[in-house]
């Protein structure tokens, strides 16, 4: 067992464009809380004893509307009830506005060892275009007070943003720097359906998503971080040594985790299951002892094409002896025969028995792994 994830629905405002699953009333805070620590205590079954928790990341939403105490309580069930290491990685995902000097304190002075930032942008125009509850001056204000009190803080920036200017985008980056925060998480701003964000560029209230844009944007991206000694571990990760997302790599290398929460996904190597996305009847099911999900089988084809997706997106690559052992001698000729008109264009290479992608493929790779998806080679 790897990762225990903890989702916390709840956020005090809508950003326009997330599709995660959330509300804005607080109103069922205290029985949501009492029914994450049931489900957390009802799954202990499905763990074996002998498997220990080394990371717990509580995500969103918006964790940090939460009391430290109501942190420690979450915690403090799955110690109870689960084997965890001796100091595991325990994330907290958080909004700067949450964020005063004497809640860093305390949340510094628990368990939690590890502040992942909802920055994206140290723009005030950006922000407001984005719906974000925060403004610039508290995002610099809150890494300023975060830095005295922890060391292993990540921040996420968005690019992409429409009207963000190339100088905008590298000062943005600038800014992280001279922070010097040594885990950035950086993503694409994505219209996603159901979101203000689609509604307000069907509209023309605001400028439709550039991809050229995003991809100018996410060059400059790679080239400043890796510069300044960033490892570029996965597609939206970058990390100083020492510093990558346990919890993360974790996911990328298709390790087991449990998933606690409306609508969080759990995953045992065989089998994929999904919460239901709606708190009161989260809330209900709870109360009645029972667990509100969906289980799906993965069969081998579907774990083939995710072993694809996610070993692309990585450092650690696909390996072919992993293919030809896990999958057999059809998959491994399967993906080498589709890989190699990439191999042809410089966007995949082989090295040391294992497909990588290039440089010059990294923004595309999510196209490229669909394109080594299988339907069914049995």
């Amino acid at each position: 067992m790897s990762g225990i994830y903890i989702h916390i629905p709840f956020c005090k405002q809508a950003c326009h464009y997330c599709d995660f699953h959330f509300s804005t009333s607080m109103k069922k805070k205290d029985e949501m809380i009492t029914a994450l620590c049931d489900e957390i205590r009802l799954r202990k079954s499905e763990i074996d004893p002998n498997e220990n928790i080394e990371t717990i990341y509580f995500g969103g939403g918006t964790p940090t509307v939460l009391s430290i105490e109501e942190l420690t309580r979450i915690i403090e069930v799955i110690y109870k009830n689960y084997s965890v290491i001796q100091n595991p990685e325990i994330t907290v995902e958080a909004n700067p506005d949450d964020l005063t000097e004497e809640k860093i304190k305390s949340l510094s002075s628990s368990d939690v060892n590890r502040l992942s930032i909802g920055i994206q942008s140290f723009f005030q125009e950006d922000l407001q275009l984005m719906n974000r509850a925060h403004n610039a001056n508290e995002a610099k204000e809150c890494l300023a007070m975060v830095s005295r009190y922890f060391e292993n803080i990540s921040i996420d920036l968005i690019y992409g943003i429409p009207n963000m200017s190339i100088d905008q985008w590298k000062q943005n980056i600038q800014v992280a720097m001279d922070f010097k925060v040594p885990h950035i998480s950086c993503y694409a701003l994505t219209v996603e359906p159901r979101t203000a964000l689609k509604k307000l560029i069907q509209n023309g209230k605001i400028e439709p998503v550039s991809d050229e844009l995003a991809q100018e944007h996410f060059e400059i991206l790679v080239d400043t971080l890796e510069n300044r000694g960033f490892v570029h571990y996965e597609l939206s990760n970058f990390g100083k040594p020492g510093y990558f997302s346990k919890n993360n790599t974790a996911y990328w290398k298709g390790k087991n985790y449990l998933g606690i929460g409306p609508s969080a996904h759990s995953f045992n190597g065989k089998q994929r299951s999904w919460n239901i996305n709606n708190n009161i009847k989260y809330i209900k099911a709870l109360q009645q002892q029972q667990i509100p999900r969906e289980v799906e089988d993965l069969s081998k084809t579907d774990r083939y094409n995710e072993y694809i997706m996610t070993g692309l997106r990585t450092i650690w690559g696909v390996s072919l002896q992993k293919i030809e052992h896990e999958f057999g001698e059809k998959h491994k000729e399967y993906l080498m025969k589709q890989a190699q008109k990439h191999i042809d264009k410089h966007l995949l290479f082989i090295d040391d028995d294992t497909l990588l992608i290039t440089k010059k493929g990294k923004f595309l790779s999510d196209g490229i792994a669909s394109d080594l998806f299988l339907l069914n080679l049995g």
